[in-house]
This record gives structure tokens, C-alpha cells and sequence, in this order.
């Protein structure tokens, strides 16, 4: 997906009207594939401890993997043991589905499996076919729920909960489907989830909840940089996400002279890429960043983030799975 395109579908721009027959095509059969998974004509592989999806139905970052990771923490001191299944955008294993370690390598894995494996130690499998990746999850015998970043519209899946995420600033762009859009499916959608998440201000859905992202304590991306930079300081804030403009609004929030630089989601960095021609400090997400410690960076940090939800979010969310687990119960 090209950076201009994305930037065609929030700007309402008029040639997209001569995509309109693609994006026809588009529905047909994303309406066929649906039709062939219900009928059963495609097989829907479930599994006997819940599945949570955490997907949206737009091209493009909003928030889903710090939404996971909060999970991952919320339902641990619940006592659950949830472990996460990936596609690995942006990543090519040798072969799947592939476990993630500390050390793996986000060639391998894609930036985000690889980023929350590290922030929180939990079991990760990703494979394209995440009905696999949950079978080789399960055989490890280490978790009691799944968690899958990403997947709303992979439908072989068996879900128990869905959870669909929307971008507040940008919400559903012009509202068309891909291509003439950024919609994978209807907005209408979101009527049969469970719940959806807005990240940031705005209600593009009613009764939704809100989640913040909340920037954390700078990181030095090699462990020697020395101070942070003050407050007031010029730096190149650098971002490869989806919404790049909310880092860089979230920096001069906090008081940074910000010169932003946004490249494509899941992009893979080369030294030249960072080389801006002068000394001063380059910040990136920390998703770019476990793609940029192999490069030989000076005065270069990252900058964690972590989601906040209302804690009656939750609530819900495992007591859902309280009864999902009296169902299992019942039914065994």
C-alpha cells in the first residue's frame, strides 16, 4: 500500500471514484469467501479454550498491538495464561509456523510479534494461517487463551470474542472499500463484535470504548546515548506505523521542536534511510526500533507506549471468558 494512496483515502480525493469498479470487484468476493466459510463448503477450525481476536476492518495501524500487550497483562493478573498467535506481517520465516523468542529475528517474525514477544515474555507463534499457529501454540501447553493480533478478516479461525479497533482522528477514512478505500469490510461490520476500541479522541462508533496510548520513558536504542534530550530540544522523530502524525503530535505534546519523518507501515530500515545530515537526536516508535539496533545509530532513541482502557473494560472481557469457560466445562 503506497504512502499516497493511504493519504487519497483520509483526504477524500476525487480520482478514487476510478477505482469504485475494483472496489466492486473486492466486495463480490470478499461476500463469496464469507458465504463459502458459513456454508461450511471451507473449513472453520475451532479450538477448546477461548479465541479473542483483536482485528479492524481498515488498512493500516490503529492501536492493536498495544491493546494486546495490555491484554496479555490484564488477563495475567487475572491468573490466565493467554499466549498470542500472528500472521508476521512484514516478516519471512523459513518455515511455519515459527516460534518467537527473545531472539528472533523481525525478518523473520515482522516488527510487532517480535516487539511484544520481548516486552512480555509471552508464548508467540506466527504463522500466515493462524488456525496452525494456534494448533502449534496449544501443543506447547502453556496457555488457557488465545490472543490473535490481527485477524478479523481470517475467518478459517474460530473466534469467541472479537474485539475491533478503530482509529479516532482518521476513523473510516471516505468509507469505501478497498481499493477506492481503506475498508477491508463494511463499517457495519462492527455491529456483530463484541466490543470496539476508538484509539485517541473521537466517536466514530457509538458506545465504544476509549483507549489512550501513553508514551513512556525513552529508551536509549543502544544502551550509551546518556541524557534524554530536554524538553524544547529539535529532534527527527521517526515513524513506520500506521498513523505516524499521532507520534509525532505525542512528542511535541511534549514539548520537542519535532521534525517528522513517516515511512510505510512494517518499513525495513537501512542506514541511509536515518542519515538526515546533521547531529541531532533521532527518536523513532519502539516498533521501528527492533528493526534499527543492528544499524549504527548515534543519539537515537525509542519511545515505548502503553494503552490505557477503562478498567470496567476488562471487566467485561473476563467475565466473558468466565462463562466461556463454564460452557467448555459443561460441554467436556
Amino acid at each position: 500500500m503506497s504512502q499516497g494512496l493511504a493519504r487519497a483515502w483520509y483526504e477524500g480525493r476525487a480520482w478514487l471514484y476510478l477505482l469504485v469498479p475494483l472496489a466492486g470487484v473486492y466486495i463480490l468476493l470478499s461476500a463469496l469467501r464469507r458465504g463459502l466459510y458459513r456454508s461450511g463448503l471451507w473449513r472453520v477450525q475451532r479450538f477448546p479454550v477461548p479465541v479473542i481476536v483483536i482485528g479492524n476492518i481498515a488498512v493500516g495501524g490503529t492501536g492493536k498491538t498495544p491493546l494486546t500487550e495490555i491484554l496479555i497483562r490484564e488477563l495475567r493478573a487475572r491468573g490466565l495464561r493467554p499466549g498470542v498467535v500472528s500472521r508476521g506481517y512484514g516478516g519471512c520465516a523459513a518455515a511455519y509456523p515459527l516460534r518467537v523468542s527473545a531472539g528472533t529475528l523481525p525478518a523473520e517474525a515482522g516488527d510487532e510479534p517480535v516487539m511484544l514477544q520481548r516486552r512480555t515474555g509471552v508464548p508467540l507463534v506466527v504463522d500466515p494461517r493462524r488456525a496452525r499457529a494456534v494448533a502449534a501454540l496449544l501443543a506447547g501447553g502453556d496457555c488457557d487463551v488465545v490472543l490473535c493480533d490481527d485477524g478479523l478478516q481470517h475467518y478459517a479461525l474460530a473466534r469467541d470474542i472479537e474485539i475491533a479497533v478503530v482509529d479516532g482522528a482518521r476513523g473510516f477514512g471516505n468509507g469505501w472499500r478497498l481499493p477506492a478505500g481503506p475498508l477491508r469490510e463494511a463499517v457495519s461490520r462492527l455491529r456483530r463484535v463484541d466490543h470496539v476500541v476508538v484509539n485517541g479522541e473521537g466517536q466514530p462508533w457509538p458506545g465504544a470504548v476509549t483507549m489512550r496510548l501513553v508514551l513512556q520513558e525513552w529508551r536509549p536504542l543502544h544502551g550509551e546515548e546518556g541524557e534524554v534530550p530536554a524538553p524544547g530540544s529539535r529532534i527527527h522523530a521517526v515513524a513506520g506505523i500506521g498513523n505516524p502524525e499521532r507520534f509525532f503530535q505525542a512528542l511535541r505534546m511534549q514539548g520537542y521542536d519535532v521534525v517528522g519523518h513517516a515511512f510505510p507501515d512494517h518499513h525495513d530500515y537501512v542506514a541511509a534511510d536515518l542519515d538526515f545530515g546533521d547531529l541531532l537526536p533521532v527518536v523513532m516508535t519502539e516498533k521501528d526500533a527492533v528493526k534499527c539496533q543492528a544499524l549504527a545509530l548515534r543519539q537515537a532513541w525509542c519511545v515505548p507506549v502503553r494503552a490505557e482502557l477503562p478498567a470496567a473494560f476488562f471487566d467485561r472481557l473476563y467475565a466473558q471468558l468466565a462463562a466461556l469457560a463454564r460452557t467448555h466445562a459443561h460441554a467436556g
